[in-house]
């Protein structure tokens, strides 16, 4: 059965910069592979057969190189934004999108079982899943804790906070869209506080393995380290 993915490859590069004066942040090297075309190996060996690319920035540079698929036993096709729409508003340009259908950043590096995360979300008969992983933030100040009286209480020197966030990895049932508004940028954060208010069922599911957001510069020099050393952890079938 055909299964259909969504990988969203049109973000502006400026969180990378100066890495991406050149190249667009998909491209971006990791081993001996774009970021980009580790996604696409990963959607294949998971049995995402049919990928669109949702492109905006350097667009002619990402089609030049994936083209079609072929090189990867893949469909690739394109949905070409004449501007910016953020996250979720894309997908309205694409017309054709099945029922179900995976939805995901291109600059994430991930050893999350992607056929699990559809398959899973099939089983809830909820609107839309989020793999989450655990990130932990400290505050590089020392934190003063204080009474109504601005009176000392306590005091945490830099402490840690723990979240859980997402990953920019999920499946979402078309129907979704339909909140989404036209040409009009409408991000993942508009549509999670629309179907909150809705009381529409989001699940999240927590991944305890690899993650990194390869459009944050130090977990992209994390990975570049990270990579080779780990390989068959995120390249299976490699």
């Amino acid at each position: 059965m055909s299964r259909r993915a969504v990988v969203l490859a049109g973000g502006k590069r400026t969180r990378l910069s100066p890495y991406t004066l050149v190249f667009p942040k998909p491209l971006m090297p990791l081993g001996d592979y774009p970021i980009l075309e580790i996604v696409v190996r990963q959607l294949a060996i998971y049995g995402f057969d049919w990928i669109t690319m949702a492109v905006n920035h350097q667009a002619n540079l990402i089609k030049a190189f994936f083209g079609d698929g072929e090189r990867w036993r893949v469909r690739i096709d394109y949905s070409v934004e004449t501007a910016p729409l953020s996250t979720i508003a894309p997908l309205r340009l694409i017309a054709d999108l099945p029922d179900t259908f995976l939805l995901m950043n291109g600059d994430v590096l991930t050893d999350l079982n992607l056929n699990d995360l559809y398959v899973d979300h099939v089983k809830s008969g909820c609107a839309f899943t989020i793999a989450a992983a655990s990130r932990t933030e400290v505050v590089d100040y020392g934190v003063l804790r204080t009474n109504a009286a601005n009176v000392l209480v306590g005091f945490d020197e830099k402490p840690s906070m723990q979240y859980l966030v997402s990953m920019g990895v999920y499946v979402v049932n078309k129907s979704v869209l339909s909140l989404v508004p036209v040409n009009q940028a409408y991000g993942f954060d508009h549509l999670m506080h629309e179907l909150l208010g809705r009381a529409e069922r989001v699940n999240v599911r927590p991944h305890c393995g690899y993650w990194r957001d390869l459009g944050r510069p130090d977990d992209y020099m994390q990975a570049v380290a990270e990579f080779d050393r780990g390989r068959s952890r995120f390249l299976p079938d490699d």
